[in-house]
């Protein structure tokens, strides 16, 4: 059987990753959490939720806001 995606950004660009990395870490200072490079397990599901939905709120906003110039 072929393998799936497992969920894991090893096929990524690394300049892609970079900039993920750089907007997880804005996120994450916008709404409080201590984020560090590297493994960050200590965080609690509420503090991983935080930066995530932070996150999908700026995507949205960016999306709507490219929508909205586009006419």
């Amino acid at each position: 059987m072929a393998s799936t995606n497992n969920g894991s950004n090893k096929g990524m660009v690394p300049e892609a990753r970079a900039a993920m990395d750089r907007f997880k870490m804005e996120a994450a200072a916008e709404v409080g959490v201590d984020l560090k490079e590297g493994y960050n397990g200590d965080l609690t599901s509420r503090q991983a939720g935080s930066v995530g939905g932070q996150m999908v709120k700026r995507m949205i906003e960016s999306y709507e806001k490219d929508m909205a110039a586009r006419g």
